[in-house]
């Protein structure tokens, strides 16, 4: 069963209980996926970008963006409009499939995995992430890597507080260790 049709059968039922909503438009569900990786060392070297984003590719399924810097730090030599990182947006059956692959595949491969903070939300109900290594990924060969990058992943819910966002984010599988 994906995990769309197992928010539809049972995480709805279970929110509505657990919140007491009376319209099933008040329930929360997953809106969006944005996964960043900001790259300091590509002002030096752009090729680290280009790997970046081949990886981010691979990992998604979906072509990266390039984000640029706005504004000019002259501490950290970039100017505005260099490229400094890549991010992609997933939404729809995307999104289900990369939040099934995080939950079930990736965050186990973590090196002494006990679970995600409960305590990364924004007061929204919207949680963000951070991994260390892209190599987590199953998709990412370990011998092709030519330097471990990191990544934010930004899980965008239309909860209200962070309590709603959290019950979602259980039921749907996500590890929480508090």
């Amino acid at each position: 069963m994906s995990l769309k049709e197992v928010y539809q059968n049972e995480v709805i039922s279970g929110l509505r209980k657990a919140f007491e909503y009376k319209n099933i438009h008040q329930v929360p569900r997953l809106d969006k996926i944005v996964i960043n990786m900001g790259l300091g060392e590509a002002i030096q070297n752009i090729k680290v970008l280009d790997s970046a984003q081949a990886e981010l590719k691979v990992i998604t399924g979906q072509a990266p963006v390039v984000t640029r810097a706005k504004k000019s730090v002259a501490a950290f030599k970039v100017r505005e409009g260099m490229p400094i990182g890549c991010m992609v947006t997933l939404r729809q059956q995307r999104m289900y499939d990369f939040y099934e692959k995080l939950v079930n595949v990736a965050l186990p491969r973590v090196r002494d995995f006990r679970g995600v903070s409960g305590k990364a939300f924004d007061g929204f109900g919207n949680y963000t992430l951070g991994i260390k290594e892209q190599i987590i990924f199953p998709e990412i060969e370990y011998d092709k890597v030519e330097s471990i990058k990191g990544m934010n992943i930004t899980i965008v819910t239309t909860a209200q507080t962070n309590p709603e966002g959290k019950e979602l984010l259980r039921l749907l599988g996500m590890p929480f260790r508090n």
